[in-house]
């Protein structure tokens, strides 16, 4: 059994009897005229599958006394894909997803319905998972809402919280893959130290980030990639990346490469000409000891939320120690977001009960930052962590964070 079979059997195991779930991979937004918005496919789809094409949907079901599972692509048709280049045939699925039973897309609707009509369907899974109350409805929760259409005595349920709950402990492949992740996301960073310099822009110092890691191998950019000079630096999201990075000044790096699916999220702070200075330094430091901290505290049973206020806690002695602020209380001044999240098929990764404990195998963030206005100093050290048995693993150990390494390899 490959990964994606062993998937699905945890998933079927799960299901009771006269339950079945539906995952629609999606389809491409159109964007204007004849264009569409970048492809997706529907993250639990591809846990499950291996399979990253539009129009292709999984059924899963336990209505029948030998649970299955049966997958619907697109047809391939000579003519069509002169136009938009192959589809996936049908052995080729068969071999990646390991499901024998394999149909055409435009046959779904009828299966469905002879499922309904023929065996004890009493429930049925949809991805109906939505971020904040306003967000635009996803395809699964459109298809989800058109099935309750046409049989409103069927119970609808989340498929959400299974799949995410499975997709928080990350397998041997998925750690091997997250692995090579964050090996391209040090070698884009590399190539920014060995590049940078007074008078770049921003976006120039992305450019080589994003050449390298392409170069590489790698799919593209985890998230749109920040590169924050001065001021910048200390806006949590700033991706603009349009401002001359000036002499003295610092530059944060917020970014990582996609590897088959997988997110690598790194945050590195470099001097824009090689060298910091001594308050630069000292900032950095406090921040640089909160990074280690956390990856010293993270292990099995430990929340996010504990993770969290020892990072305050480390940061807060920090500034007090440099006369920056007078308490504790005033930490927030200076760090407003969290120490953690976490990271898989998406960069902030499922969380099924955010005040559980860690557990082996979960990758999480480990994210503190010092943000000061005023001295225009925005500093976070972010890597990669891997729970295990008894700590953790930092993935990204090797990717440079002291000032002597930074400021080394600048100099060469």
């Amino acid at each position: 059994m490959n990964q994606y079979e062993i998937r699905r059997e945890a998933v079927l195991n799960q299901l009771e009897k006269g339950e079945m779930m539906v995952l629609y991979s999606g389809k491409t937004v159109a964007c204007s005229m004849d264009d569409g918005y970048p492809f997706e496919a529907n993250h639990h789809f591809f846990y499950l599958t291996g399979l990253r094409r539009e129009n292709m949907v999984l059924v899963l079901t336990r209505s029948t006394a030998k649970p299955r599972a049966v997958l619907f692509i697109e047809e391939a048709v000579p003519s069509m894909e002169r136009w938009t280049g192959r589809r996936l045939t049908v052995e080729e699925a068969k071999a990646i997803s390991g499901i024998d039973d394999v149909r055409y897309v435009d046959s779904v609707d009828s299966f469905l319905s002879r499922c309904v009509a023929r065996e004890t369907v009493e429930a049925v899974y949809f991805d109906c998972y939505r971020d904040a109350i306003g967000d635009a409805q996803s395809f699964n929760m459109l298809k989800a809402k058109e099935f309750h259409e046409q049989y409103p005595t069927i119970v609808l349920k989340n498929a959400h919280p299974v799949v995410a709950a499975m997709r928080m402990i990350k397998d041997e492949t998925e750690v091997a893959t997250f692995r090579k992740a964050v090996e391209l996301t040090d070698q884009g960073l590399r190539r920014i130290l060995s590049t940078l310099e007074p008078g770049q822009m921003e976006y120039q110092a992305q450019a080589e980030f994003e050449y390298s890691i392409h170069y590489n191998g790698s799919e593209g950019v985890s998230f749109a990639t920040i590169a924050g000079s001065g001021l910048n630096g200390c806006m949590l999201h700033y991706n603009t990346n349009h401002c001359r990075m000036e002499d003295g000044s610092l530059v944060l790096f917020d970014l990582g490469a996609k590897k088959d699916g997988y997110c690598a999220d790194i945050s590195r702070t470099y001097p824009v000409n090689g060298h910091y200075t001594e308050r630069q330094k000292q900032i950095y430091d406090i921040v640089l000891a909160a990074n280690r901290a956390i990856a010293a505290a993270a292990r099995p049973g430990v929340t996010l939320k504990e993770l969290n206020e020892l990072c305050k806690k480390t940061l807060a002695d920090g500034l007090i120690a440099i006369g920056k602020i007078q308490s504790a209380d005033e930490i927030g001044t200076y760090y407003m977001h969290g120490v953690s999240h976490h990271i898989g098929l998406d960069t902030h990764d499922c969380v099924v009960d955010e005040e559980a404990g860690l557990a082996a195998g979960m990758i999480i963030s480990d994210e503190p930052g010092l943000y000061i206005d005023e001295e225009a100093i925005g500093i976070r050290i972010e890597d990669d962590l891997l729970i295990t048995e008894d700590g953790c693993e930092v993935l990204s150990e090797s990717i440079p964070r002291t000032t002597e390494e930074i400021e080394a390899l600048m100099k060469r």
